[in-house]
């Protein structure tokens, strides 16, 4: 999948303001959302083609006229974070809106192929670099960019801050976008606040052990991963190839879903690769959503961060070694650890630890993003032939997203970033372990070659 060469012409950006009058008032975040992990910015892009129904309306102007009707009920996004003692964040509902960016680029949304799956390479044109906007403290909390295709198509990438929504929140947030942009007179869910919901108990009690958070006085950092040079690969697995793996596994694990199947692979692979110390330990973490009715029961508009991050531990040695059945079963166990009293006991750890780091060499943390829903937000030009993360994660931290390829299959895409030299080896790892169980599936090609960006 090699990416080619276009231009996108930007406007100067502009600040997008509630339409209406909103409260000025200071919201508190929730613990949750507090996360040292989650200070950051990401990007959600959707592709959509040009629609003959449409002919002759301006995207630009619909979605701009719809983010401003959304603001009035999302009105803490056109605020600014402030910093209040012992490094807490709140949000200073100030009404100054957010950045919007309308573009133009040179081509055709056809054109662009299956470049438009994770990762994008050309994140740079779709996302426009406003100077100021992507810091935490007294910066817009969102940035939309509206680019026109030649074909009449055109790609809305809107990147958030973490601290407000995770992706379900953002999703809720675009979603109600898409319905006043068809005409809506209010949201078909109203938002709700309520981060008083996720944070800690008083006094906490952590009732768990949680090793998916950073531990001190861990051994030296592979001397793989001092490689600055990082590189990335997507890889594609399809319903039939899914099929074909659990076809070839012992008998315990059939029931795996698709998710522990992949993670497994990937965990077992990127473990060796790196060549860690044998005796070192290291984690599989699962984000997993706990505002549901089977969890934590969250108000129906909640759109907080509501994700925590389960891990089970293994050592290097006996994950490279075993079979790929003792991975999927740490996979399976690392999600199950989702439970109400799990979750609580999270909240109250992150509390009592001052914001614990989620991010290490030694933790594969997992995100799948594939059924959140971002492929259907309809704008009245249908919906998006891809939606989704638009990176698919960093060096410790994959995203996974859906795209239907050209076959008509939707198959899960895996976007990986690592050092050039630990890149080669995962492959190698990855098409011998696939090898392996797709052995005596004559029908599908045992090796996956990743598309290559």
């Amino acid at each position: 999948m090699m990416a080619f060469t276009f231009t996108v012409t930007p406007k100067e950006p502009e600040l997008i303001v509630p339409a209406q009058s909103t409260p000025h008032e200071i919201k508190a975040v929730s613990d949750l959302d507090d996360q040292e992990s989650l200070r950051c910015h990401y990007p959600m892009i959707m592709f959509y083609k040009s629609k003959p129904s449409m002919e002759g309306l301006n995207p630009v102007k619909i979605i701009r006229e719809a983010l401003a009707e959304t603001l009035v009920y999302y009105y803490p996004y056109a605020g600014r974070l402030i910093e209040w003692p012992d490094n807490k964040f709140m949000v200073d509902c100030t009404a100054e809106g957010v950045v919007f960016v309308e573009a133009d680029a040179s081509v055709g949304i056809d054109q662009l192929g299956d470049t438009v799956q994770p990762p994008c390479p050309y994140p740079e044109l779709l996302v426009s670099d406003v100077p100021g906007s992507d810091g935490m403290i007294g910066c817009p909390l969102m940035l939309v960019q509206v680019t026109r295709f030649k074909c009449g198509g055109f790609v809305l990438a809107i990147r958030f801050n973490h601290v407000i929504s995770d992706a379900l929140g953002s999703l809720q947030f675009v979603t109600t976008m898409s319905e006043m942009a068809k005409g809506a007179p209010t949201p078909s869910i109203l938002p709700v606040w309520k981060r008083e919901l996720l944070t800690a108990r008083h006094p906490p009690h952590v009732t768990h052990a949680h090793p998916e958070y950073e531990v001190e006085g861990k051994s030296i950092i592979p001397s793989s991963l001092n490689d600055k040079n990082l590189v990335r690969r997507t890889f594609s697995f399809s319903p039939k190839e899914i099929k074909a793996i659990r076809k070839n596994l012992p008998a315990e694990v059939h029931s795996a879903s698709r998710f522990d199947l992949i993670t497994a692979c990937l965990w077992r692979s990127h473990t060796r690769a790196i060549k860690f110390d044998p005796d070192d330990d290291v984690r599989i973490m699962c984000m997993v959503n706990v505002g549901g009715k089977n969890c934590l029961d969250l108000p129906s508009g909640y759109y907080g961060n509501a994700i925590i991050c389960p891990a089970k531990v293994s050592k290097a040695k006996i994950l490279c070694e075993s079979p790929l059945s003792y991975a999927i079963k740490l996979v399976k166990e690392a999600r199950r650890q989702a439970t109400p009293d799990y979750s609580r006991s999270t909240i109250d750890f992150i509390a009592t630890k001052e914001r614990p780091k989620l991010t290490s060499p030694w933790n594969f943390l997992v995100s799948d993003t594939s059924k959140v829903g971002f492929d259907e937000v309809d704008f009245g030009w249908g919906n998006p032939i891809y939606g989704g993360t638009m990176y698919g994660g960093t060096l410790h931290y994959i995203v996974y997203a859906r795209y239907r390829n050209q076959k008509g299959e939707d198959v899960m895409v895996v976007p990986m970033t690592l050092p050039g030299a630990v890149m080669e080896r995962f492959e190698d790892e990855l098409r011998i372990l696939l090898c392996d169980l797709m052995k005596n599936s004559s029908s599908l090609s045992p090796i996956m070659v990743p598309s290559k960006l």
